[in-house]
């Protein structure tokens, strides 16, 4: 039986709530892709290859797990990885409506792939990308939100 998963996003930034997903999903499945999405059409702050750079570096405590850029559908990317499971956070309620669309969009077109909801932690449930790069943007402190690697690179970035 295959125990790989697969945990994807654009992951721009990596906060601690996706963190908390990944260690947690690590520790249900002995090999864990993070797939770390291309996105171009969401114009990320961070390249393809810083956000890959980032996520390895936060994760890099975290035995079974590998980082690998995709630009394909969701499904097809698990099946490239020899995945049949994806792993996806729910911070709110707001995220489930958009979850559930995607898991049933998913099943029709792979019915082989099994959606895994898996909820952050509650310090965590309320961190998005978006409110840790306008704060970051606005000088604020984000070290409780993301690793301190990513801290550093947001800091980076907006000091300029």
């Amino acid at each position: 039986m295959n125990q790989s998963a697969v945990c994807a996003g654009t992951f721009d930034p990596l906060t601690f709530g996706h963190l908390d997903v990944v260690e947690r999903a690590a520790r249900i499945f002995p090999r864990l892709v993070i797939g770390v999405a291309a996105s171009e059409a969401k114009a990320p702050l961070f390249s393809l290859e810083e956000r890959i750079a980032l996520v390895e570096r936060s994760t890099a405590h975290l035995e079974g797990v590998e980082t690998v850029p995709f630009s394909v559908l969701l499904v097809d990317f698990a099946l490239e990885q020899g995945a049949h499971v994806i792993v996806r956070g729910l911070r709110a309620f707001s995220d489930f409506e958009y979850e559930f669309q995607m898991a049933l969009t998913n099943r029709k077109l792979q019915p082989e792939i099994e959606t895994l909801f898996l909820m952050p932690k509650q310090d965590y449930s309320y961190v998005s990308s978006s409110n840790v790069r306008e704060v970051a943007k606005l000088g604020g402190d984000i070290s409780q939100f993301v690793p301190t690697v990513v801290q550093e690179a947001l800091e980076q970035r907006f000091q300029g």
